[in-house]
């Protein structure tokens, strides 16, 4: 069994502001990251097709030949993407985005007449019309927004003192903003699966957050030992988690699960983006409320 222990770090090496530095600049990327993705595409992140509406079709594709040309080649529409399942041969996950021109269910029948007449086994086709994506869409993003509404006004009840409550609720929203500036850049649709992910990661922050607040603001002791103490539960609890979400992302990669394998990879850059934020960014915080803005 391997033994681990959480290295005892000596912050009085460092700053303040060179502690909150490098979460701060991460943030301001990912900022950047998700204004630059609005101005491109019009969305801050790039949406599945729970949201947008469309069509998702598997089929089996003969081994002879390039896969990808034979299925853009045998449909009308241009597919919005193309995914391999590497567990089964020759299995693909073909998606099209919704065509407000007609009818979901049409398209789908289309979509299936095409892929038969191609050769094409088809395992499985499922639509959603544009109309249920919208409404989906703003039932997903509203249970976002209330359970990062209802996590600040919380925070604020329980330490009713302006810069602990701040620094969990910024130390939380760099945890979301984060993990969706990368789901841009690698390509991770928004779906629901991955949207319980941003909902699980505000908890998680939440709860590293307030242990560490804890720790300093409520226990005895010194203020670097109060801190050890909260890291050696809390980086342990998350370095656990992040192992248990490499595991999961690389199994559900092997198998063809995409969702699980999204929401595996949005889970292991959230709480690597946590573990920054809660012993930098609110570390930092809690250091000068202790010792500087409690005296003023």
């Amino acid at each position: 069994m391997v033994d681990f222990t959480v290295p005892e770090v000596d912050y009085t090496r460092y700053t303040n502001r060179q502690l909150a530095a490098v979460p701060l600049a991460v943030l301001a990327v990912a900022l950047l990251v998700i204004g630059g993705w609005y101005v491109m595409t019009g969305v801050p992140v790039n949406q599945g097709i729970a949201f947008t509406g469309g069509t998702e079709i598997q089929v089996v594709v003969d081994g002879s030949g390039n896969a990808q040309e034979q299925i853009q080649q045998a449909f009308d529409a241009e597919p919005a993407s193309i995914q391999s399942v590497p567990a089964e041969n020759g299995l693909y996950i073909v998606t099209f985005q919704s065509d407000s021109g007609s009818g979901v269910g049409a398209d789908a029948n289309n979509l299936q007449r095409q892929a038969e007449q191609a050769g094409f086994e088809v395992r499985s086709i499922s639509s959603v019309s544009a109309n249920f994506g919208g409404d989906t869409q703003w039932l997903a993003l509203g249970g976002v927004a209330a359970a990062f509404l209802g996590m600040s006004v919380l925070v604020f009840a329980m330490f009713r003192t302006f810069v602990p409550s701040v620094a969990v609720v910024i130390s939380a929203f760099s945890d979301i903003v984060i993990p969706v500036a990368l789901m841009n850049l690698l390509g991770i649709q928004l779906s629901l699966g991955t949207v319980a992910a941003l909902l699980m990661l505000i908890g998680y922050s939440v709860d590293s957050d307030i242990l560490l607040n804890n720790h300093i603001l409520r226990r005895s002791g010194d203020f670097y030992e109060s801190t050890y103490r909260a890291m050696r539960t809390g980086v342990t609890m998350t370095l656990t988690s992040i192992a248990a979400m490499i595991v999961m992302t690389i199994t559900a990669t092997l198998f063809g699960i995409q969702l699980l394998a999204a929401i595996g990879t949005v889970l292991v850059f959230g709480l690597a983006t946590d573990l920054m934020n809660t012993y930098m960014l609110n570390l930092s915080l809690l250091r000068w409320y202790k010792f500087e803005g409690v005296r003023r």
